[in-house]
């Protein structure tokens, strides 16, 4: 059986099962678990988004949707010598991760035969769906039980512990420039870790908001979680926005329960390490219930003076 993973979540459950043997190519953007990322790359971003500003970001992935239809090229080439079996990619967010209509192409014009295997969660069941779906993909359905079970002991774990809790009202913002509400898994995760989302909808696509539509909300917690960036990035460019995160929750601010977190990692991926995102959650959220996270994935934001 041999795989490539077109989407970062698709390798981190593809090794969650215990499967990485079988993986034999990766996307550009894959980046754990550290000891597969030495596979071929098969995918590449259509432009270098280093020293951008989310603004700037945005631009470009736009212009890029405008004149090629896709963020993300596949290199055939590479995809044709890996020879795969099962190609693993989504079609949730064309923005995010290379589409299954991109892959799709593709495989007709090089006649490239492999089963595509497309990962659309959009809640949290369906990422643990995915496990199964992947499992029975290769195979092999069995060994998608032991890690479905522990996860789901995990957020059991953090429902327990907030149960009797009374819920703070919780901001989420996915992006700056423009601002995005969560959609899909996180507004879960929110509720799920005892908080009260505001803004986004849970199983819907994450959606543009303007700063005045938010302005009033006047949240209890400040969720900074820029899509695909990591902790340190995601400060910096809240940083950049300040004043506008200032002005639309003044209390959560002041009171030290405005956070920064690893969105990359635990909040934007449909994959295994959304129950740490959960976890996190709850750390932050409750932390005389749930253990504080470490300061390494989530960390109070205050403005830079």
């Amino acid at each position: 059986m041999r795989i490539v993973s077109l989407l970062a979540s698709g390798t981190e459950i593809v090794d969650a099962l215990g499967l990485g043997e079988c993986l034999v190519g990766i996307s550009h953007e894959c980046d754990h678990p550290p000891h597969l990322l030495d596979r071929p790359r098969a995918s590449r971003p259509r432009f270098d988004p280093e020293g951008l500003s989310s603004g700037e970001i945005d631009d470009a992935v736009r212009k890029a949707m405008i004149e090629h239809g896709s963020v993300y090229e596949i290199d055939a080439a590479v995809l044709e010598r890996l020879a795969p079996d099962i190609i693993i990619t989504q079609a949730v967010c064309e923005v995010c991760a290379v589409p299954t209509s991109g892959v799709r192409e593709v495989l007709g014009a090089r006649g490239i035969e492999a089963e595509v295997v497309s990962l659309d969660a959009h809640t949290i069941d369906d990422i643990l769906a995915s496990l199964g779906q992947v499992a029975r993909a290769a195979g092999n359905p069995e060994v998608a039980r032991g890690p479905g079970s522990s996860l789901r002991r995990r957020l059991d774990g953090v429902r327990a512990a907030v149960r009797d809790v009374r819920p703070p009202r919780v901001l989420g913002i996915e992006w700056f420039d423009p601002p995005f509400a969560p959609g899909h898994w996180v507004p879960e995760m929110i509720e799920l870790a005892g908080g009260l989302n505001l803004a986004g909808e849970a199983g819907r696509p994450s959606r543009e908001v303007s700063w005045e539509e938010i302005g009033d909300l006047d949240p209890d917690a400040l969720l900074l979680m820029p899509c695909g960036y990591g902790l340190e990035a995601a400060r910096e460019d809240a940083d950049t926005h300040a004043e506008r995160l200032e002005r639309v929750a003044p209390r959560a601010v002041a009171e030290g329960r405005a956070w920064v977190v690893d969105a990359s990692s635990y909040f934007n991926r449909s994959g295994p390490r959304f129950v740490t995102g959960v976890e996190i959650l709850g750390g932050l959220l409750h932390p005389d219930r749930l253990p504080a996270p470490d300061s390494e994935v989530a960390a109070v934001w205050t403005p830079s003076v």
